[in-house]
């Protein structure tokens, strides 16, 4: 292949003109299901602490639509410190299958407890379990002491349904930015970000160099 190829290629494996970002990174999500190895929904949340150093970690998105993307997490956690107080955030999901990327940026919200505790019910019970027995981002003194909490709050709980412990909830970012990138031969890579001034506002998209 050479570069006198290139916009036949691009083409035939033209990036969509869509108008509006969720419903095509859930073709995208659906994409990676596909081909990704293990989870497709993971994604890189970026928060930034009291003195504005950034933190980056993975987490997995558990729900997106038009409000925008939803995480859980302990709010007592390093994480949710930052975001409680920031209330705002970054996302970046890599599918190296497929050689795609998308960037979120926006503020974000804490979810309904309604919806904390929907979630909350549908996971795993020994991970229900884990939610009450660790105390997310302190210090653990050993494998042991965590192995006790668990066992604790197993026999806590041994009977009945987990609730869910009031510091686990859901974070939703609400996207002012979305940015799709797409890999192309000789790193002349598509990138199309939707942008709106606020997260009720309409999308204007625009085109970007690689």
């Amino acid at each position: 292949m050479s570069l006198s190829d290139l916009p036949t290629l691009m083409a035939a494996q033209g990036f969509t003109e869509r108008e509006e970002p969720i419903s095509l990174f859930e073709e995208w999500l659906k994409d990676a299901g596909k081909s990704e190895p293990n989870d497709p929904n993971a994604v890189a949340l970026a928060t930034v602490d009291e003195e504005g150093l950034p933190n980056v970690r993975m987490v997995l998105l558990k729900a997106v639509d038009g409000r925008g993307f939803v995480f859980y997490t302990n709010y007592e956690s390093q994480k949710g410190h930052e975001l409680l107080s920031a209330r705002k955030a970054a996302l970046c999901f890599h599918w190296k299958s497929l050689r795609r990327q998308v960037r979120v940026r926006g503020p974000v919200e804490t979810v309904s407890d309604a919806e904390a505790d929907a979630y909350f019910a549908s996971r795993p019970r020994d991970s229900r379990i884990g939610a009450w027995a660790s105390q997310q981002s302190r210090p653990l003194k050993g494998r042991f002491e965590l192995e006790g909490q668990v066992a604790l709050y197993g026999a806590r709980y041994a009977i009945g349904e987990v609730p869910r412990p009031p510091y686990w909830s859901g974070f939703r970012l609400l996207p002012t930015s979305i940015e799709f990138w797409h890999d192309r031969p000789f790193r002349l890579h598509d990138r199309v970000v939707f942008r709106r001034e606020t997260p009720q506002g309409g999308w204007n998209k625009t085109r970007l160099y690689p």
